[in-house]
This record gives structure tokens, C-alpha cells and sequence, in this order.
């Protein structure tokens, strides 16, 4: 022991100066990459803005806002002092901020120079053959196998197998209980349809074991992407593998059946994707089917849950909007229990009021914000230069709130999308993108809303435990406890619908 403490002070001596010298490194290394920097922006006119600290710019403010619903306060603050562009950095990136509906066109518009490569994070999980990380004509290519499949035409017959679903898995989640958490409800329920009718997977353990590892990457998609054990990145890197290796497995699978001539099996993304060609006659790898499956999932499985969840709530706290969509919905009920996909279709266009009620809480509260897209080459906006490599920020409430598009914008109003006269301007109401840009799997997303709803009102009663839940961001916007409700089955539909 004696030994031990007689080394240890030569021990720091050794190791102060080699540490004192790493850091000397380092700061010098840093300030030469910002001279470097510096003479590369030399001559442009940036936008006006702060880039917040060395290295993590304004990212942890940016997090904690995003954290407590307060993405809007933080942005406002940002254009009341700098003006609707303006420049930060977030992630480890440049980033360059612009509100309304001219910067919306600018990103959701025919634009060469801007492109839908995410941050690090994101990209990372997703994978760097994502649809959102390639651009050109494997872009195009990915994009359009995905809208080959998602069309209104295939949606339309997916329908009645989409209503089984949706009503078996909602009669199994919610039989004998009379208390749950209605946030983990809809991402099961949607988790389970598009495992069901986007990937032919069965029930059982390994779906569930899915479902366990897409609830922790999500998180990491915009976490600070620290690859160290325990840190929610971390974490969502090694759900991300167990992911991929369980989706390679299926495609090994589902090639067999296919070479085989099986005909056991309902087309399906995955059967599209590996009979998707390249311009030189080739298939695609494992790899980009694998990190396409897997930005579907999370484009599409959890903006569902989160508008579900938000609608529930929204019910619960306004009686007359509930007593329209009940009636709404009843009288749906009254259009059969036929299997015929064009009937199934009919009752869907009919409830109407109730798509208007989603849109709204889209408007007011979009399951999606905003998001970072990049430029590929210097490029301008509002008099402002931003140079290739930089990121470009959407903020959808920026439009979503603005009294000059919509009147009485804090008003809940599902009126406002009642007919095209009182149709929105072009890139004003984007919560699933806009123009080319916009969400292949809209429609998808429209009827499993629909129908989850229409079972979930027809048949049942809840009262919410918390009453004025706050909302939280993580990334996307959830009732902060759950939304834990008391239920109960509905006996019948004798309704206070008049």
C-alpha cells in the first residue's frame, strides 16, 4: 500500500502534461477548424442568428424545449430578435431556420439544391440507404416502389383486411379491462397493423420483441449521438441491429416463398420491395430493403399513434365534438358488416366530420413539428446565402398558427376543412410534408385512424384519470403520463347523438 501511494504522485506528474497536452490539441485543433470555417463563409451573407457553444451549439436548449412542448416558444424567441431565417447549430450541424409558407415551399418545393438527408442521429439509424438519406435516382426508384404499394387502389383493397384487424386487435387489447394507458394502446395497435398488412407478420413473441426495440430507437433519433454504453443513443443502436438482423431474416424467408412459387402469403412491402429493379436490371441489397423497412416503421407507425392518442384526448375534453363524431360513427355502424372491399370503402369515405376533427388536431398540434433537411450545393433564401452541407429547418406550426392563413387560428375549428372553398393555401398545412415531398402513406394512415376510432367510440367509454395532462416531446408529441383512462364497454349505441 505503501508502494501504491509513494507512485502515485509521479504517476499525475507523468500524466498531467500528456493530458494538458491533448487538450492544448484539441482547442487548437477546433480553433483551426473555425478559422477554416471562417474563410470558407468569407464573402457570403449568412443569415443572422447565434451558433450557441463550441461543438453542441444550441442543441441542449433546443432538446429541453423540444422536451416540454416548447419547440414554438424557443423558435419564436429566435425570430423575434434575428427575423424568420436564421441561423444555429444543432446536432453537430449548421442549421438554417425558416418560417412561413415561403420557406416551406423552398423545402417542400421542386428544389435541386435541397435534399432529405438527416441529422447524424437519424441518419444513423435509419441508414444510410434510406429513402430519406439517398437522393437522384435511387430516390426516385425507393420512393416510388413505396408509393406503388401505398396507393389509394391498393389501400382500397387492404381495407376489409385492414377493418379485421383493427377490430380483432382492439376487441383483444381492451377485453376485461378497465383501466389502461391509452398512449401504449395506440402504438400497439398501430405497430400491429402495419406488422400485419405492411410486413405479413404474425402475432406472437417476435413481433412483441419488435415492438420493444422500435419504442427505443425512436427516442434516439434525435438524441446527441454518443455511441457509449447506457446513453439512449447507445441504446437505440443496439435495438437498431437486433431490428435489422430479425428483418433480414424475414427477407431470407420471404425470397424463399417467393422463389418456391408459395402462394401462402398476401403481397406486401417487403415482397414489393425485392421485386423492385434497379436501372441496370438489379435487385436490391438486404441492406436497403432493411433500412427502408425500417424508415417506414418509424415515418409512418408512430405519427399514427401520436394522432390517435391526441384524438382520444381531445374527445374526452370537448362533449359536443365527441356527441358529432359519436353520431358520426353510429350511423356508420348502420352500413353493414359486408366484406366487400367497395362497401368497406363507402363507409369509410362517409365519416367525414371525424377525418375533419384529425386534421384539426393536426393543425393545432402536428405529430410532427418540423425536421432538418440538407442543401447539396450554396444555395439562397430571403437575400441570405446558405452554403452546401448545411441543414435547412421546417417548422410546421409557424404556418399551422398564422391568423393571416387561418382565421382564429388558438380556435379549434374542423370546419376549416369542410370544402374547397375554405381549402387551404399551397404549403400552409403540412403535417404530412407537402408537393413532391409529400407522405406516400397518407391514405394508409387516413383509413387505420379511421377505423380504430369508429371501433373504439362505437364500443366503449373512457374518462381520463389526469384531466389537464400536459403534452411532451420525445421527439414526438405524447400526453406526458400515458393518457391513463378509466374504460368501460359501451351497452349500446341509444346515444346522446342528437
Amino acid at each position: 500500500m505503501k508502494l501504491l501511494l509513494d507512485l502515485m504522485p509521479s504517476f499525475f506528474e507523468f500524466r498531467l502534461p500528456l493530458v494538458a497536452a491533448i487538450l492544448i490539441t484539441l482547442v487548437s485543433l477546433y480553433a483551426g477548424y473555425l478559422r477554416f470555417k471562417a474563410f470558407s463563409m468569407h464573402g457570403k451573407k449568412l443569415p443572422p442568428g447565434s451558433q450557441g457553444f463550441p461543438l453542441i451549439g444550441e442543441t441542449i436548449s433546443f432538446l429541453k424545449a423540444q422536451k416540454q412542448d416548447k419547440t414554438a416558444e424557443w423558435i419564436k424567441d429566435r425570430v423575434e430578435k434575428y427575423g424568420p431565417v436564421f441561423k444555429t447549430s444543432l446536432m453537430g450541424s449548421q442549421v438554417v431556420l425558416m418560417i412561413g409558407q415561403a420557406g416551406n415551399k423552398f423545402v417542400f418545393g421542386k428544389n435541386d439544391a435541397i435534399a432529405s438527408n438527416l441529422i447524424l442521429p437519424s441518419a444513423i439509424l435509419l441508414g444510410k440507404q434510406s429513402l430519406f438519406e439517398v437522393e437522384g435516382g435511387r430516390h426516385k426508384l425507393l420512393r416510388g416502389a413505396m408509393m406503388n404499394f401505398l396507393k389509394v387502389e391498393n389501400v382500397q383493397k387492404l381495407v376489409v383486411e385492414m377493418d379485421s384487424v383493427v377490430k380483432q386487435q382492439v376487441y383483444k387489447e381492451l377485453k376485461g379491462k378497465d383501466m389502461l394507458h391509452f398512449v401504449t394502446l395506440m402504438k400497439k395497435l398501430t405497430f400491429k397493423v402495419t406488422c400485419s398488412l405492411l410486413f405479413g407478420l404474425p402475432e406472437g413473441r417476435e413481433t412483441d420483441l419488435l415492438f420493444e426495440d422500435f419504442t427505443i430507437v425512436l427516442p434516439g433519433t434525435w438524441a446527441i449521438p454518443l455511441d457509449i454504453p447506457g446513453t439512449i443513443f447507445w441504446k437505440a443502436c443496439q435495438a437498431r441491429g437486433r431490428i435489422s438482423k430479425m428483418f433480414s431474416n424475414l427477407i431470407k424467408t420471404r425470397k424463399l416463398e417467393m422463389e418456391e412459387g408459395k402462394t401462402n402469403f398476401r403481397e406486401d412491402i417487403v415482397s414489393n420491395l425485392i421485386n423492385v429493379r434497379d436501372e441496370e436490371g438489379n435487385p436490391l441489397s438486404t441492406e436497403v430493403i432493411i433500412d427502408n423497412l425500417i424508415t417506414l416503421v418509424i415515418a409512418s407507425h408512430d405519427t399514427t399513434a401520436i394522432l390517435l392518442s391526441l384524438f382520444v384526448r381531445y374527445l374526452s375534453k370537448d362533449t359536443n365534438v365527441y356527441n358529432k363524431v359519436l353520431k358520426e360513427q353510429a350511423e356508420a355502424a348502420k352500413l353493414g358488416l359486408e366484406s366487400d372491399s367497395k362497401l368497406k370503402w363507402s363507409k369509410l369515405q362517409s365519416m367525414k366530420y371525424t377525418w375533419r376533427v384529425a386534421q384539426e388536431i393536426m393543425r393545432l398540434t402536428p405529430p410532427i413539428s418540423g425536421n432538418f433537411k440538407t442543401t447539396i450545393k450554396d444555395t439562397s433564401f430571403g437575400g441570405f446565402d446558405i452554403p452546401k452541407g448545411w441543414r435547412v429547418f421546417w417548422f410546421a406550426p409557424a404556418t399551422h398558427v398564422d391568423e393571416t392563413i387561418f382565421e382564429e387560428p388558438e380556435k379549434f375549428d374542423p370546419s376549416r376543412f369542410e370544402s374547397l372553398s375554405k381549402s387551404v393555401l399551397p404549403y400552409t398545412y403540412i403535417p404530412f410534408g407537402a408537393g413532391h415531398r409529400v407522405c406516400p402513406g397518407n391514405e394508409f394512415a387516413r383509413c387505420e385512424v379511421l377505423l380504430i376510432i369508429h371501433y373504439l367510440i362505437t364500443n366503449y367509454l373512457w374518462t381520463p384519470m389526469i384531466p389537464d395532462e400536459p403534452i411532451t416531446r420525445d421527439p414526438m408529441p405524447y400526453p406526458a403520463m400515458g393518457f391513463p383512462v378509466k374504460l368501460q364497454q359501451r351497452k349500446n349505441l341509444s346515444i346522446s347523438t342528437t
